[in-house]
């Protein structure tokens, strides 16, 4: 029998192992699933004190329920480790790290190949190896692949690669890791095999590809689309601003266009780990090919100027009240980059605090998802402040960064004395005289 053929019973008879790198938003809803799925799943990250708490039972992403990681761990089925040696023990090996941009929007890829040397050291015969993170077409083949050339093994024969593009949405409830297709682009056709045979055992649906290339470019398409999207609607929000004219009325009249039109709403900039970065990674890797990705490389700037517009708006209406912003009590509602989520990572909030504070406002936020905001964004570490009155009634100016469906905008309305709404959260409560501009 071919050991491709042996490592797909072994899926399927799930007595394999699965060792997936990096604990966070991607990693660890994985490998639930797999510990579900009745594959003894390794979960590896460097850091320790995620690894300690998964050891407790006790999970640090809102979505994911602490029950869920206890039940787990306690069967044996999950077992989170900082050792990144027993990669050894797993037949199966999922990268789910960070790949951030570097100085001058360049890709970093620091984090994968520092995973892939360390797989390097302990590869073994019917190994399948699986990059996850996103990152430019090609990485797989031209960056990964080349590292494991001296290890003795043959892909395709004794040795697997794939590309499998994480697609997890934190906070959206009508669709989970299993229920999400899963594509799936092998370095050659047994490595495809092996990795659909892998996915089969977790999710509803496997869509298998041509090659890696395609799956590491539809995730960015996936990205793309969405961050120009945006940009196009944040550009004609400030035009329509001009005009007098209400962005979100014009949207909700166009949406009731059964085709033709998918409705995209404006922001005070992008956040979250994946669209504000990604397309940087094309457009890097298209000057390889003496290409300029100007359409995408122009939303992407329209979308970094939208924190800078949010604080001139604030300006702006302090000004027409007699009050400048130097000196201000601003109060932000909301941190997080996203409706009803903790994660912060490149939130636009951190933009807008950043730019508040360089004019000398004085900067507090309620966020009931991030207690504590920590970033490299921040001069200062700062803490969520509770929505009372007080709060409230004391900020000069209250901006809605984050709409979070958990607070009451029907008393922010009621008790502040100016609120910018940079997410229409107020929509359903407002009325002609309430102190609340859009932005």
């Amino acid at each position: 029998m071919k050991i491709a053929d042996q490592l797909i019973s072994r899926l399927s008879e799930r007595t394999a192992t699965v060792g997936i790198i990096g604990m966070g938003y991607a990693g660890l809803p994985l490998a639930c699933r797999f510990a579900e799925a009745g594959l003894r799943t390794i979960g590896l990250d460097i850091d320790c004190a995620k690894i300690g708490e998964l050891a407790a039972g006790r999970s640090y992403i809102g979505h994911i329920g602490g029950e869920r990681i206890a039940r787990l761990v306690q069967s044996g089925g999950f077992v989170p480790s900082a050792d990144l040696t027993r990669i050894a023990e797993c037949d199966v090996a999922i990268i789910c790290v960070p790949t951030p941009l570097k100085e001058g929007n360049i890709p970093n890829l620091e984090f994968v190949l520092s995973t892939a040397r360390t797989i390097r050291r302990h590869v073994h015969p019917a190994m399948l190896i699986v990059l996850e993170s996103t990152t430019y077409p090609g990485t797989t083949e031209e960056t990964i692949r080349p590292l494991f050339a001296d290890c003795g093994l043959v892909l395709g024969e004794d040795l697997f690669m794939a590309y499998s593009p994480e697609r997890e949405d934190p906070g959206n409830t009508h669709f989970r890791t299993q229920t999400i297709p899963k594509l799936v682009g092998g370095l050659t056709p047994a490595c495809l095999k092996v990795a659909c045979k892998a996915y089969e055992q977790v999710v509803d649906t496997v869509v298998p590809v041509s090659s890696a290339r395609v799956a590491e470019s539809a995730k960015l398409l996936e990205n793309i689309y969405r961050c120009v999207n945006i940009a196009m609607i944040n550009e004609l929000k400030l035009l329509f601003e001009r005009m007098g004219i209400d962005a979100w009325e014009v949207i909700n009249a166009a949406a009731t266009k059964p085709f033709g039109f998918t409705a995209f709403y404006p922001g005070p900039g992008l956040g979250g780990h994946c669209i504000p970065v990604d397309p940087f990674y094309l457009t890097w890797k298209a000057r390889e090919y003496d290409f300029s990705t100007r359409f995408i490389q122009l939303a992407a700037e329209v979308n970094q100027a939208m924190p800078s517009h949010v604080v001139e708006h604030v300006a702006q209406a302090l000004n027409h009240r007699g009050r400048a912003l130097n000196g201000a009590e601003i109060l932000i509602l909301g941190v997080a980059y996203k409706r009803d989520v903790e994660d912060f990572r490149e939130s636009p909030a951190l933009s807008i605090i950043r730019l508040l504070e360089q004019k000398l406002a004085k900067v507090r936020y309620h966020d009931p998802h991030v207690p504590a905001l920590r970033s490299r964004y921040l001069a200062r570490e700062m803490r969520s402040v509770a929505l009372s009155r007080d709060t409230v009634d004391g900020a000069d100016a209250v901006i809605i960064v984050t709409d979070h469906s958990n607070v009451d905008y029907s008393f922010v309305i009621r008790h502040a004395q100016l609120v910018i709404d940079t997410r229409n959260a107020t929509g359903p409560y407002r009325k002609e005289g309430d102190p609340v501009l859009l932005a």
